[in-house]
């Protein structure tokens, strides 16, 4: 009678292990995913907040990652190289989400740079960057957010165990030729975003070399300083709605493949 009792108890208990077991190295993942991920892994964002999103992303993920996801071991050495190989793999997929909060920032500051606007507010926000940089990273994240991120990240997560098997360390050669990929694409989006700034002041300071020359006694400086700036917000103005959708089609054909094809 006492047996028949606690049977049901023991068996929620293994059943409780076993969730458990499955969801432990689905978690490591995405826990070192998280601390960079764009929007939710901010430095801004507290870490019991980062903590709280881990677990809720590994109670959406774990379900349909239980047929690919093999047992928790016990022994310590498989133990840590479970652990390991998932934080390795959960990193890689959070820098290459990061590269693209980079691509804003490096295409805010050479739009900054180019329309003599890098120094106003050079210190805001965590990372010390223009404030070009800064209102294109915030309306990015913000784009981001509001386009479904929480849900393409889930789908991120899933479709990751396909290009980072479980429990197994990523090939070096691999992931270096992978990682190299993505830096190529982040620095060519980010001057594909910046080329209106720049071809502006080629022409801008050529204009004024050539100002210059025919009038020598005029101060162009008085003159070209104002003109640049304002000439700079005006081009912010106008291409950032069209560059901010430019910049979250290529984060979202990321996401859907991480292993495509640079744009």
């Amino acid at each position: 009678m006492i047996l028949d009792i606690f049977t049901p108890l023991l068996d929620m208990h293994d059943d409780l292990m076993s969730i458990i077991a499955l969801g432990f190295g689905v978690f490591v993942r995405i826990g070192a995913m998280m601390a960079l991920v764009p929007a939710f892994g901010e430095q801004v964002v507290p870490g019991r907040i980062r903590l709280v999103l881990t677990f809720a992303f590994t109670a959406i993920t774990a379900p349909a990652l239980a047929p690919v996801m093999p047992p928790a071991p016990t022994a310590p050495g498989p133990l840590l190289a479970l652990v390991m190989a998932e934080a390795v793999a959960g990193l890689a997929l959070g820098i290459g989400l990061r590269l693209f909060i980079m691509a804003l920032q490096i295409a805010g500051t050479m739009a900054a740079q180019a329309t003599s606007l890098s120094q106003f507010f050079g210190g805001a926000g965590v990372d010390p960057q223009p404030a070009m940089a800064q209102v294109l990273v915030m309306a990015g994240l913000a784009l981001a957010v509001t386009a479904g991120l929480h849900v393409t990240l889930a789908e991120l997560i899933i479709l990751s165990y396909s290009v980072f098997p479980p429990a197994r360390f990523p090939d070096a050669a691999s992931l270096a030729e992978w990682g190299l990929a993505q830096t190529v694409r982040a620095f060519s989006l980010a001057f594909t975003l910046a080329m209106p700034f720049v071809i502006l002041s080629l022409l801008f300071y050529v204009a004024l070399g050539a100002i210059n020359k025919a009038m020598p006694q005029l101060m162009v400086a008085f003159v070209g300083a104002p003109a640049i700036t304002w000439a700079g917000l005006a081009i912010l103005l106008l291409t950032a709605p069209l560059m901010l959708p430019l910049w979250h089609d290529r984060f979202g054909d990321f996401i859907a493949d991480p292993t495509g094809p640079l744009p």
